[in-house]
């Protein structure tokens, strides 16, 4: 499995590819600059108007107002000899990179039209490998997601240790608590039928059933779904009919109010294992 130093946007950063390629690592970046290529009279833009829709690709869509569609976008790819900066061009040396554009046809109603330009040092050779990466970018959303979790419900930038190994070590615990905020949010949505015990202690599904009552709450099936809906209701999710299924802040403050009332339970030797 090839390993990056980056795989999202913000990083369009001619250094950060140079540094990929001395490390051994990869990079598939969005990139925003459009830079000199080939013998450096034209940009890679012009390169890549020049190349023919080398497929078509159908990707599920939400709007503004959360409806999903399926949108079909022309996925154009190939190697260009990237220049470095003008400025920089005796510092770093020229690129072959592989550059994919991904342009939906038309324009939609209720939200932007998808326009991916990516660049990155993987070869691309056939329509699969490209879908392939543009899957990988599209990663991006998740992995911000994570972020966001480990930063605002952990307040992981708020750590104020003293040593570097002490903060190596929180953050490690802290990446572990906001993956299971993450996954549980995720696996609501995709295995909602599937089994309590999947995601939850015997312990923990005891405790829903007491602290958040079946009556008053919309209908949830008697699978996973139910249980993760209480801890939602726990942090504040209403649960109304037609309210979207919860997300990442409820399902964090749901999941600590939780563990502090398991916690309490498992003192006072109320509940048991």
């Amino acid at each position: 499995m090839a390993r990056f130093c980056s795989a999202v946007d913000k990083s369009d950063i001619y250094e950060l590819f140079c540094l990929a390629e001395e490390l051994g690592t990869h990079f598939l970046v969005r990139t925003c600059v459009d830079r000199l290529a080939g013998d450096g009279n034209h940009t890679i833009a012009d390169e890549m108007r020049a190349l023919g829709v080398a497929g078509l690709h159908h990707v599920e869509v939400a709007d503004n107002a959360g409806r999903v569609e399926t949108a079909t976008v022309e996925i154009r790819y190939g190697d260009i000899h990237v220049l470095p900066p003008i400025g920089k061009q005796k510092r770093y040396p020229a690129l072959t990179s592989t550059v994919l554009h991904a342009q939906e046809r038309g324009e939609p109603t209720g939200r932007p039209r998808i326009d991916w330009k990516l660049i990155t040092d993987l070869p691309v050779h056939s329509h699969r490998e490209a879908v392939e990466k543009l899957h990988w970018y599209a990663l991006r959303w998740k992995i911000e997601t994570f972020h966001k979790i480990l930063k605002s419900g952990c307040r992981a930038e708020q750590a104020r240790l003293r040593t570097a190994e002490r903060l190596v070590r929180l953050i490690a615990v802290f990446c572990i608590l906001s993956w299971r905020v993450f996954w549980l949010t995720m696996i609501n949505r995709s295995l909602p039928q599937a089994e309590p015990d999947l995601a939850l202690t015997k312990l923990e599904i005891r405790l829903l059933d007491h602290l958040v009552p079946d009556r008053g709450m919309r209908s949830a099936g008697t699978g996973l779904v139910k249980y993760l809906t209480k801890i939602a209701r726990l942090g504040g999710y209403l649960a109304r009919a037609n309210d979207p299924p919860p997300g990442n802040t409820v399902m964090w403050r749901g999941l600590a109010r939780l563990t502090d009332i398991k916690l309490g339970a498992t003192l006072a030797g109320v509940v048991g294992n």
